[in-house]
């Protein structure tokens, strides 16, 4: 698989991207997730992505380690540890559990003041402070790049006062393209690569989800506004072009979303997997070449669902205090009955 620097750094990534979010901690046996990521690797994808939040660094310190010099190993420093001493602290022990020296591409994962879950933070930790912290790793060699997720324009902006960032990881697909706004733009002017997790759109351009579906609160496709309402119904209808494209091309409705994404400017996609023939599937969108005509086709059809949706940022709608504290009983459970199934 081929590679592509990342920003101006000396890293360089593979367009397709392992990504090891929660939910695989949350629900699989670490050794199945050690087989995907053993499959990733064998199959040409040479960087993999994490956080410190995940749960899944030290997995891949256990398995990459013996290749340790041909991955790159991205990731992420959550937004309540970005103090001064605290970024230094998250990354000794990021560093710890992937039994590594050095750390391939370390992220802010959210912008000082904000969550994954939308509240504010009571401290806003300033820019400068977590950037001289960062700069200075950089320069003992403990990390390489540094790269941000989830932020706005200005916020991007203000962070490259104080030092150089490498790449921005944005929830991009065919049917998100809020990025295409004004951050894809600054990040091509200022020469920082764009990480697009979600690039199937929470599997909603796989084809699987049919029409009528419908999700608990707890799953969290049910607060997706892909799969609410109208937008449900236009995506469906993009879909069923979108199938009669990839029949034409001989390849899955999920090769070509990545094949998409990954043509773009800049643009790499994390990919996640829950089985070694995903991973598969997922490589084999490197090797799909599009022409000018296809991506302009490709483009027309996404456009039947983006141009429709609100100008917000935000593609996921909040849970209610009620659906948040459901969601934690249903994942408590979900690990207990993951714990008994070992004994039967």
């Amino acid at each position: 698989m081929e590679k592509r620097v990342l920003g101006t750094s000396d890293v360089t990534v593979s367009p397709i991207i392992m990504g090891l979010a929660p939910t695989v901690k949350t629900l699989w046996e670490d050794a199945k997730i050690s087989k995907v990521v053993r499959t990733a690797f064998d199959a040409g994808i040479s960087t993999f992505d994490t956080a410190e939040s995940y749960g899944t660094e030290p997995i891949l310190g256990q398995v990459l380690s013996k290749v340790r010099d041909k991955v790159v190993l991205a990731t992420k420093i959550s937004s309540e540890n970005l103090a001064y001493n605290h970024v230094i602290e998250a990354c000794e022990s990021s560093l710890q559990k992937m039994n590594t020296d050095y750390i391939d591409i370390y992220q802010i994962h959210w912008p000082s003041g904000f969550s994954s879950a939308g509240k504010t933070n009571a401290e806003v930790i300033p820019a400068e402070e977590t950037m001289t912290a960062l700069n200075d790793l950089k320069k003992q060699g403990k990390i390489r790049a540094i790269g941000v997720c989830n932020f706005s324009r200005s916020q991007i902006a203000e962070a490259t006062q104080y030092g150089r960032i490498d790449s921005l990881q944005i929830s991009y697909s065919l049917f998100w393209r809020y990025a295409e706004k004004d951050l894809i733009p600054y990040c091509l002017q200022h020469e920082i690569s764009v990480l697009a997790f979600s690039p199937l759109a929470q599997g909603l351009l796989t084809g699987k989800a049919k029409p009528g579906n419908q999700y608990p609160k707890t799953d969290y496709r049910s607060r997706n506004k892909l799969f609410l309402g109208d937008n449900y119904r236009r995506s469906q209808l993009a879909l069923e072009q979108l199938r009669i494209l990839a029949a034409n091309q001989n390849i899955s409705l999920s090769n070509l979303a990545i094949a998409w994404l990954i043509a773009q400017n800049s643009t790499c996609a994390i990919a996640g997997a829950s089985n070694s023939e995903q991973v598969l599937s997922n490589v084999k969108a490197a090797d799909i070449n599009f022409s000018d005509s296809d991506l302009r086709e490709i483009d027309v059809i996404g456009r039947i669902v983006t141009e429709h949706l609100d100008d917000s940022p935000i593609q996921w709608e909040a849970l209610s205090a009620q659906d948040l504290i459901l969601a934690k009983i249903q994942r408590a459970i979900q690990r207990i009955q993951k714990k008994l199934e070992k004994y039967h």
